[in-house]
This record gives C-alpha cells, sequence and structure tokens, in this order.
C-alpha cells in the first residue's frame, strides 16, 4: 500500500547497484545501447544469470563483441541497466495521498493490484535478482534497499492511516510495514515466479490474489467495517 504522495514518497533506490552506466552520444549509439539491454534482458530471463554469456547477447542483438564493450565492461553491468529500464515499473509511484473523501480501503486495493500488476509483468526478472543476489553482493545490497523503500514508504502510509482514526493506532507503523508488505510480496513472489497454488497449469486467480492480500491487510489494520 502506498498513500503517500509522489512528493513524500521514500526516494527509490537506485535500480543499478553498479557504477554509472556509459551512455552513447550518438542516435546511431542509443539504438545499438538499446538493442543490447533488449536482448540482454531476454537472454538473462531465458538462461539465468550464470548461464549467461556475453557471446549470446551480442548474438540476439545482432551486433559485434565490439560493440556491447563500448557500453558495458562485464554482464553485471548490462544487468545493471536491464534493472535501470525496469525502475519506474517495479517502483511505481502508488496512489496518491488519501484525500479526507477517499474510501481508504479503495486506495489500498488500488495500490496492491499495482504492485501485483507489476511484479507479474517482471516475475522472470524478479526471478533473476534473486538468483543473482545469492552471488553477487552489490545485487543483494540493491535487493536489500530495494524492499526497505517500500517498507518505508507504506509505513509512512499506515502512520497517515492511523492519524485519520482508520487503522489500529496500537501497532507500531515500521513493524506493521515489514509484516504486511513482506506478505504481499512472498505471495506474489509464490504466485508469479514459483507458480505455486496452480492447479494443473492454471494461473492463480489474480483476482482473488488481490482481493485476499487487500482484505488481510485491511483486517490486519482494523479498517472500519473490515
Amino acid at each position: 500500500m502506498d498513500t503517500t504522495a509522489p512528493e513524500d514518497s521514500e526516494k527509490a533506490p537506485p535500480m543499478a547497484p553498479l557504477s554509472p552506466l556509459r551512455e552513447p552520444t550518438t542516435k546511431r549509439g542509443a539504438r545499438t545501447r538499446a538493442a543490447l539491454v533488449k536482448a540482454a534482458r531476454k537472454v538473462f530471463e531465458r538462461d539465468g544469470y550464470l548461464d549467461t554469456r556475453l557471446a549470446d547477447i551480442t548474438k540476439e542483438a545482432q551486433c559485434a563483441a565490439g560493440s556491447f564493450y563500448t557500453y558495458f565492461a562485464n554482464k553485471e553491468e548490462v544487468l545493471s541497466a536491464v534493472l535501470l529500464e525496469a525502475q519506474e515499473d517495479m517502483m511505481h509511484p502508488g496512489m496518491g495521498r488519501v484525500q479526507g473523501t477517499d474510501d481508504p480501503y479503495a486506495v489500498l486495493e488500488a495500490s496492491n493490484r499495482a504492485y501485483l500488476e507489476a511484479y507479474k509483468r517482471n516475475a522472470k526478472l524478479m526471478a533473476l535478482l534473486e538468483q543473482v543476489a545469492q552471488v553477487e553482493p552489490e545485487f543483494r545490497k540493491f535487493r536489500t534497499r530495494r524492499a526497505d523503500a517500500f517498507i518505508h514508504r507504506n509505513a509512512r502510509g499506515i502512520a497517515d492511516l492511523q492519524a485519520r482514526g482508520v487503522a489500529d493506532r496500537e501497532v507500531d507503523p515500521m513493524m506493521a510495514s515489514r509484516a504486511l508488505s513482506g506478505m504481499v510480496s512472498v505471495m506474489a513472489h509464490s504466485a508469479f515466479v514459483r507458480g505455486e497454488g496452480q492447479e494443473e497449469g492454471t494461473p492463480v486467480d489474480f483476482e482473488e490474489l488481490v482481493s485476499t492480500v487487500t482484505r488481510l491487510w485491511a483486517n490486519a489494520l482494523r479498517f472500519p467495517g473490515h
């Protein structure tokens, strides 16, 4: 859930955990670099981080190996660029501050829906991030920063609802955010990465998932009428 205004929201961590990436200086260079990043995401998602070879990326992008090294030193840097392109989608701005006339439950549901839709769109990339975080310390730190950004943002949203008398004032906003944000994240990973809860290849019912995590949020915070 994100009930904070965009200007008040937690600053998103840099999606690229490594040093600043080299940018092209010509339109042709921009096209080449974009093709490499697009190809890299496809190969990473298909083969996994450990089994991806730079030759596979340049082949997919239909460009020479030398072109790759114009913009990236290694596969860690090109993965950083892939993550950078996903930044706006994965760190979506949320639904804006809840106004006095807004239905907090509807805002909560819309925010959960936005998060789950973004996670579903980027499920393969999220699985890749989990994999690379196990072997690359910088990506592991990035994953932690990213999770903390969501938690702090949601904690402010909970505190705002407490101030309005909508949420239980007896719970610690940060602790509640860690528990509830973690619940939604684990549910998303389970449904869209591991495919758990599916029966005979049938995907998890998305609307039921949104409804369930939203109700659990509202029940945990003791929303009036929920």
